[in-house]
């Protein structure tokens, strides 16, 4: 597979240097593609086709705007199954898990965002003043690689519905699901600079596109300490930033629930995605008094997580997406061990001879303060911990620098939404409730700033004005 060019102002070109990118399978470390390797060049290129672009987009009537992106929203739907496979090839994703928690949740992010146009007050009268909300201008969406279509998605869907033209560099490690993207654009007729891809290292086009004065808006999904240096490198032109990053989620049972449910679900949730899900529940908190039976479920529940060939429908547990990844999330448990943590499940030693693969692990015997707690692991690896009561759970969810994500599980549910308030997160379930790709999602503290998704998704890529008269 070869994508030799970005898509620039409506036509695909090659780069300005010619350079070209190898993307990895990395369930058969075999290289499945060539792309293109975009410059400083290609992206003010882009960003100038986005600003001539704009007036007429943004001008363009929300409606419209929205017929024309039904038409993408239906070209996507028409080659979901290239999809899948792109991201079972690209992500290591198993079938199973890039069909539903990849490409369907994606399609159903972009429909959120078309249906929520009609929920945004686009005018409204306050006082004597007419505010109007009116699109901020022109949107560089970068995106990571552990849900390369979704992601996207939850970006694009916003800024286009606001009426903000694009220039998308998606990650290296995952770049062709955004290929396809685009050429479903293409073919629904978006008009020339609305959406223009550049692919290419975060170093190079992401920092071009950070910096150029020309770009209005920043919206970045990935890692805090990447976050952080986005933010500084945007300061000079104070342009808006909005942040997707880390997380350290707490799945708190209380007391009175369900054990088996809630430690059965908290570890299929955790190691979804081979555990590469910012919001992934990665530590769990259970009554002290029943910590070892919860031990008991949560290693015969990893141990069921069937690992292999990601292409076989009963495959649950992929690689992660590089050798480098692998060893970083090896390393954590490594280090865990050595600082006197209790493997439970799994471990850091290799599952299989070919492919990124890492165990679903389970560590007990954990300080608060440990590193694995701590710090995103960003791979297949939970912790659990006990909690003496509902004071100590919110004490230990709460103590992270993330907070992006929680779960609450209690038989009584005004008891866990009065602990879910309490939770200094931007999600919270409550007993497993199911993901709404409407509702806004972003974080507290070293998770982000933000929010995506729905009306609070196309919010971010507005501006208010107000009008006196």
């Amino acid at each position: 597979m070869t994508h030799g060019r970005l898509f620039i102002g409506g036509r695909w070109q090659a780069p300005s240097d010619g350079g070209s990118r190898e993307v990895e399978n990395p369930a058969t470390e075999q290289v499945i593609a060539r792309v293109a390797e975009g410059g400083p060049r290609d992206v003010e290129h882009a960003v100038a086709a986005a600003r001539v672009a704009f007036p007429s987009w943004s001008a363009t009537p929300v409606a419209d705007r929205v017929v024309l992106l039904e038409g993408w929203y239906a070209e996507l739907r028409a080659v979901s199954g290239q999809l899948v496979a792109t991201t079972v090839a690209e992500v290591g994703a198993p079938v199973a898990v890039a069909r539903e928690a990849h490409v369907d949740l994606g399609l159903a992010v972009l429909r959120g965002s078309l249906d929520a146009a009609a929920e945004v007050a686009w005018e409204e009268e306050v006082g004597l003043s007419l505010v109007l909300r009116e699109a901020a201008g022109v949107a560089a969406c970068i995106t990571p690689w552990n849900y390369p279509f979704y992601q996207v998605l939850a970006k694009l869907g916003g800024a286009l519905v606001a009426g903000c033209t694009v220039v998308l560099k998606p990650a290296e490690l995952t770049p062709l699901s955004a290929y396809l993207l685009v050429e479903a654009a293409e073919r629904a007729g978006l008009p020339a600079g609305v959406l223009n891809l550049v692919t290419g290292a975060g170093a190079v086009v992401g920092e071009a596109l950070v910096t150029h004065p020309d770009v209005d808006v920043v919206s970045f999904t990935g890692s805090t300490a990447v976050g952080a240096r986005i933010t500084a490198l945007a300061a000079p032109t104070v342009k808006r930033v909005c942040l997707e990053l880390g997380g350290k989620s707490a799945s708190v049972v209380l007391d009175d629930a369900d054990l088996v449910r809630a430690v059965t679900s908290t570890v299929e949730a955790a190691m979804l995605n081979s555990g590469q899900t910012c919001s992934a529940w990665s530590r769990l908190l259970v009554p002290a008094p029943r910590l070892a039976e919860a031990e008991e479920i949560a290693a015969a529940v990893a141990a069921g997580l069937v690992l292999g060939d990601p292409l076989a429908e009963s495959t649950r547990l992929g690689p992660v997406v590089s050798a480098g990844q692998r060893a970083t999330v090896a390393g954590f448990v490594d280090r865990a061990v050595s600082a006197g943590a209790r493997i439970v499940a799994g471990g850091s030693a290799p599952p299989r001879s070919l492919g990124h693969f890492h165990a679903a692990t389970v560590l007990s015997d954990v300080a608060p303060d440990a590193e694995v707690v701590r710090e995103e692991v960003f791979g297949p690896v939970m912790t659990i911990q006990g909690h003496r009561s509902d004071d100590d759970a919110v004490a230990l969810a709460n103590a992270s620098s993330y907070g992006l994500h929680g779960g609450v599980w209690s038989a009584d549910p005004d008891r866990a939404l009065a602990l879910a308030r309490r939770l200094r997160t931007g999600q919270v379930d409550l007993n497993g409730a199911a993901f709404n790709p409407s509702a806004p999602f972003g974080g507290y503290g070293r998770s982000g700033n933000g929010r995506e998704l729905g009306r609070h998704g196309i919010e971010e890529f507005l501006e208010t004005k107000s009008v006196q008269r």
